[in-house]
């Protein structure tokens, strides 16, 4: 037989008023109540009525729009904003969608107006669009939006930011420090942010060691296996030979390894190879890739409880709460870098 709310009250030992009021995340309820209470809908599996909510008019759902194509990104994205969800009682509504589409603006304005939301969170490249912000703004939709940089670029909205320049700059650094001195960069489309300001961290890198930037070094394509495997073969059948290569993301990376053990170049002793974010796909190629670690899921838990906070306090349900914003993507070394080779002749005989 289904919980009822009356079966829950019982088994904490509480009123079922309170009930309530702890799974409409009211202000008043302590937090040992609040506890007891949340014990006793998991032992019992209570489903909360979210439809009846709904027609009381207080919004129980999140939204989540995205366009792309990385579907580890997507999943590592929808796992983080769906425990913050379950933490503070709403429900996730996904909504992908193509940020190209001419009518991008209408798609985005129906679902908002028939999904009845609490709020929305975005992230690149819909993040990164003036119009989407404006559009969103211009709805009086609460919303967040997860995108790269050092700082919040305005005041519109909240946003949970993540330090590509930095950390691309520390992982060029360490190449550098291995002693190479020609190294690739391989970007991703240049819509997305992310992919200017890892190309910025590798400039400032190489402007901080004295070493000329090399554009034929640089090779523009997509955040994506192929592109990376034949940028990479382009690059290494050229006149510039790198010692190692920064990719702009760890899809690029492992596709930049297939095609060097295609050419037979070995890797690290010939060519050094690092990627970004610490996907499973750095973790799944040999030699395992070095990489900089980006916890997207934690970044969208974040960037959940900040779009909470802010329905929250909008709605005069609390005061908004001191949350991360800005994340710092760490350097991790592993096996697919080591120091320059003596020699720049990378293809074995």
């Amino acid at each position: 037989m289904k919980a009822t709310i009356k079966d829950v009250a019982k088994l904490a030992g509480v009123s079922f008023k309170t009930v309530s009021r702890v799974i409409n995340n009211e202000p008043t309820v302590g937090k040992d109540l609040k506890e007891k209470v949340w014990v006793a809908v998991k032992e019992l599996n209570y489903q909360p009525n979210l439809s009846a909510r709904q027609l009381r008019g207080t919004p129980s759902f999140i939204g989540f729009i995205y366009d792309n194509p990385n579907s580890h990104y997507v999943i590592d994205v929808q796992r983080g904003i769906l425990n913050e969800c379950r933490k503070q009682g709403f429900e996730l509504v996904i909504h992908p969608c193509d940020s190209k589409a001419d009518d991008i603006h209408d798609e985005i304005t129906a679902m908002v107006k028939r999904s009845h939301i609490a709020g929305l969170i975005l992230t690149p490249p819909m993040s990164e669009m003036p119009s989407i912000v404006n559009l969103l703004s211009e709805l009086n939709v609460n919303f967040v939006r997860i995108l790269s940089g050092s700082s919040e670029p305005d005041t519109l909205a909240p946003c949970v930011y993540i330090d590509d320049r930095k950390a691309g700059e520390n992982i060029t650094q360490y190449l550098i420090d291995l002693g190479h001195r020609n190294i690739g960069f391989l970007a991703g489309e240049p819509e997305h942010l992310s992919s200017g300001e890892r190309y910025q961290g590798y400039i400032d890198a190489l402007e901080k060691n004295n070493i000329p930037l090399n554009p034929n070094l640089v090779v523009e394509g997509e955040y994506s296996f192929e592109s990376g495997v034949v940028r990479t073969k382009n690059l290494l059948n050229s006149g510039d030979l790198p010692t190692a290569i920064f990719a702009s993301n760890d899809e690029i990376a492992a596709g930049t390894l297939f095609a060097a053990r295609l050419m037979g170049i070995a890797v690290p002793q010939k060519l050094s190879i690092a990627g970004f974010e610490d996907s499973p796909f750095s973790r799944q190629t040999w030699p395992k890739l070095t990489t900089a670690r980006q916890p997207n899921s934690t970044i969208a838990e974040s960037a959940a409880a900040l779009l909470i906070a802010q329905v929250r306090s909008a709605k005069g349900d609390g005061e908004q709460e001191s949350i991360v914003n800005g994340y710092h993507p760490q350097l991790v070394i592993r096996d697919s870098t080591c120091p320059a080779p003596q020699t720049e002749d990378l293809i074995e005989n």
